[in-house]
């Protein structure tokens, strides 16, 4: 990630694409938002010299920088896995059997949510709600939403997925 690099060098990779972000902002704090965003799409994860950068390009209190990226899941202030699985556990999701589906995952995995496996393919979190109710129990794998979800359809999925990343790597 970003640990190797000093806040001089994030500061020059990304001034001049979040400068254009800001400009579609009347207030600068409002494109912390967009910058962190590049900033993840740039090293994968964002973190304390990220916020750094960010803070200096938009002249903004690192604080708000460092606000925003721990409010919101959709920011990785961690390594991820090859896979980022976000499985939804609010309340539609466990009502139809997601505790079960959750479960199946981490046995299948040996992981708890929060974690990444050994190998460095999956790592499983918990979302409050990924605003699929309809189609629960539900989940993302990186972009791909998986739907109406049973013990038996994760594991599947997750067989999938190991074939498919092994088979990439030939």
């Amino acid at each position: 990630m970003t640990t190797d690099q000093s806040i001089a060098s994030i500061t020059a990779d990304l001034t001049d694409e979040i400068q254009q972000v800001a400009k579609q902002y009347p207030i600068r704090r409002s494109a912390i938002m967009p910058a962190l965003y590049l900033a993840q799409d740039k090293y994968g994860t964002v973190d304390g010299i990220v916020y750094q950068a960010i803070s200096e390009i938009l002249d903004v209190p690192e604080i708000w920088v460092f606000e925003v990226a721990s409010f919101y899941s959709m920011y990785n202030r961690t390594k991820l896995g090859n896979y980022h699985i976000q499985f939804c556990t609010n309340v539609a999701c466990m009502l139809l059997g997601a505790d079960n589906v959750l479960a199946n995952i981490q046995k299948r995995l040996d992981i708890n949510a929060g974690e990444t496996t050994d190998d460095g393919l999956f790592t499983l979190s918990c979302v409050e709600c990924i605003g699929a109710c309809d189609v629960a129990p539900v989940m993302i794998v990186n972009e791909k939403y998986y739907n109406y979800l049973t013990g038996e359809r994760v594991i599947e999925i997750l067989d999938q997925l190991e074939k498919d990343i092994k088979e990439a790597a030939k």
